[in-house]
Parts: C-alpha cells; sequence; structure tokens
C-alpha cells in the first residue's frame, strides 16, 4: 500500500466536483497535496492524467491517475477502508447510496449549470427544476437517513458529498436570484442536514467563501455569454 506522501489531487477550490474527493480523504484521515488548476487552462499534468475528458478532479496515487468524481470517492473509500465508511456495506443500501448520487449529478446539477447565464424565463425554468430536484432530495433525506443526522447515517456519506459538495453554489444562486433553495419551512430536513454538514470537521475548512465564489460565478457567467 503507497503511503499517504504518494497522494496528489489535481482540482480548483470553486469546483464541487473537487470538493468530492477532498472531503472523502478527509474523512479517511488522508494526507495529500492539493494541486490548483488555473482558471481557463488545462495543465499538462491534467491533460497527461485525464486525457479522456481532460477535466477536474483527478486522483494520483503512487503516480497512477483516477479520474471522475464519484469513481475518486468510491476508490478513496475501498483504498483506506477504515472506518467511517463513506458507502453503506449492504448492497441494496450501497445502490440506493450510487442511485441518489445519480440523482444529485442529473436532476439538480444539470439544470443548474445551465441556468449560469441564462436569462429570463430560461433561467426561471431551469431554477425550477432544480427546485423540484431538491423537493426529490429532502423525501430522499427522510428514508435514507432513518431518522439520524446525514444521508449516511451517523456519519457523512456517499449522498452527503455528492449533494453536500454543491452548497456554496446553492448559496450563491439563491443570493443571485434572491430567492431560498433550502430552507426551515420548505425543506426542514435537508435546512438542518446543510447545518450540520457544513460545520463537520471533514467539511468546515473546504467550502468556499461566499462572497468570492459569487465573484467568481460573475466571471462564469460573462466567460459563458462570450461564448453565445
Amino acid at each position: 500500500m503507497a503511503k499517504d506522501e504518494d497522494v496528489k489531487l489535481v482540482g480548483s477550490w470553486t469546483s464541487p466536483f473537487v470538493m468530492r474527493p477532498r472531503i472523502a480523504l478527509n474523512i479517511k484521515s488522508v494526507h495529500y497535496e492539493f494541486i490548483q488548476e488555473t482558471f481557463g487552462s488545462k495543465s499538462p499534468l491534467l491533460l497527461q492524467s485525464n486525457p479522456v475528458h481532460k477535466k477536474i478532479p483527478v486522483l494520483i496515487h503512487a503516480g497512477k491517475p483516477i479520474a471522475e468524481s464519484s469513481i475518486i470517492v468510491e476508490y478513496i473509500d475501498e483504498v483506506w477502508s477504515s472506518a467511517p465508511s463513506i458507502l453503506p456495506s449492504d448492497p441494496y443500501d450501497r445502490a440506493l447510496a450510487r442511485f441518489w448520487a445519480s440523482v444529485v449529478d442529473e436532476k439538480f446539477f444539470t439544470p443548474m449549470k445551465a441556468s449560469v447565464g441564462a436569462e429570463g424565463e430560461a433561467k426561471k425554468g431551469l431554477m425550477n427544476q432544480a427546485v423540484e430536484a431538491i423537493g426529490l432530495l429532502e423525501e430522499a433525506f427522510g428514508t435514507l437517513s432513518r431518522g439520524k443526522a446525514f444521508f449516511g447515517g451517523d456519519h457523512v456519506g456517499f449522498v452527503d458529498i455528492a449533494f453536500g459538495s454543491f452548497l456554496g453554489w446553492i448559496r450563491v444562486a439563491e443570493i443571485s436570484n434572491g430567492m431560498k433553495l433550502i430552507d426551515a419551512v420548505k425543506t426542514p430536513g435537508l435546512d438542518g442536514w446543510a447545518q450540520r454538514f457544513s460545520a463537520h470537521d471533514a467539511v468546515k475548512d473546504l467550502l468556499p467563501d461566499t462572497a468570492k465564489l459569487l465573484e467568481f460565478s460573475k466571471v462564469l457567467a460573462a466567460k459563458l455569454k462570450e461564448k453565445h
């Protein structure tokens, strides 16, 4: 087994997908080197490590690259197998966790991403899709948590990491659109969960500053408008 010193993560502080493996590494108490990519460019290391998608994050463990955030999180859970586990041990519960993590990406992230740079009715429609997805996740939290603190029960698990990595961007979206996506009235389960997740030792130092992320979002939106 390679030592922790052989662990590197290529990414950016703005990316929720990069935040996922960072949380997982923290949960497992793995020391790693974080290699920050520059926005708008792709380093030779990134292109060499992920020649197919050419995207962050990439975990490099003992010189071997692993790409795609969810795959990296599962890899971390398997390689550093000491407790707490990120994925449930029960096959059915594990399948459910993977399913709801995919719902986060497909039903929530997809319209949220498309809404950046969108305007008028198009933006409103996309935000409504994101709100519907949050409603589904509110119901899922009630089922998966079984009355405990996190989607993963007593511990931060796979779905917590998948959805919680977006909390910084959710706050930015709430400010930008003048609407609450998660609140104590409409989504009481997620509201309490978000506070607990944000305060967790594996998470609290990784959450991006809202003001800085808001400024970055404006730059990103401007870039997207230029492309159109």
